[in-house]
């Protein structure tokens, strides 16, 4: 499976509704599943934030052997067409992730950006506790995600994947 259609097909699971294959472990307030519909299995994480008017926040992360896909989704985002690329870069707490990366608006409110499989992305993304998306002359809509316990997400996610059926 290519990556862009990996990618179609684990966003278009995220947003149906259907149940999940087994119990949803949680890891804090992160919910590892792997839902009927999916190919892969979903570590996602949402919350408010109250010193950003109460916004809502949410960011899910998946993988398979050749892409790592994160969806990130704001409600103070208002992107105009949905297909348009991006470019921000991404970085955690610590450490510059990727200079320039592709986004995809995927609606009003939800990035999607997908990536070739690089273990030390997935050490960055596990050290973290924030996740951040500078875009290219638009500070307005450069966004920092909060991911507490991100790598403890992740181990449940790599157990989940290597167990999902």
């Amino acid at each position: 499976m290519n990556r862009s259609s990996l990618g179609a097909a684990l966003f278009a699971g995220l947003l149906s509704t259907g149940p999940a294959l087994a119990q949803q472990p949680k890891v804090g307030d992160w919910t590892i599943e792997k839902r009927a519909q999916d190919t892969h299995c979903n570590a996602s994480r949402g919350y408010k934030d109250k010193d950003d008017e109460n916004r809502d926040y949410v960011i899910v992360i998946t993988h398979s052997e050749q892409a790592i896909v994160i969806v990130m989704i704001y409600d103070g985002w208002e992107w105009d067409k949905s297909g348009e690329v991006l470019r921000a870069d991404v970085g955690t707490d610590d450490a510059d992730i990727m200079k320039k990366a592709k986004w995809e608006v995927m609606d009003k409110t939800t990035l999607r950006g997908i990536f070739a499989y690089d273990q030390w992305i997935m050490d960055r993304l596990a050290k973290a506790q924030r996740l951040t998306l500078d875009f290219e002359d638009d500070d307005d809509d450069s966004i920092e995600m909060q991911i507490p316990r991100a790598g403890e997400a992740l181990a449940a996610l790599k157990f989940c994947e290597e167990n999902r059926k």
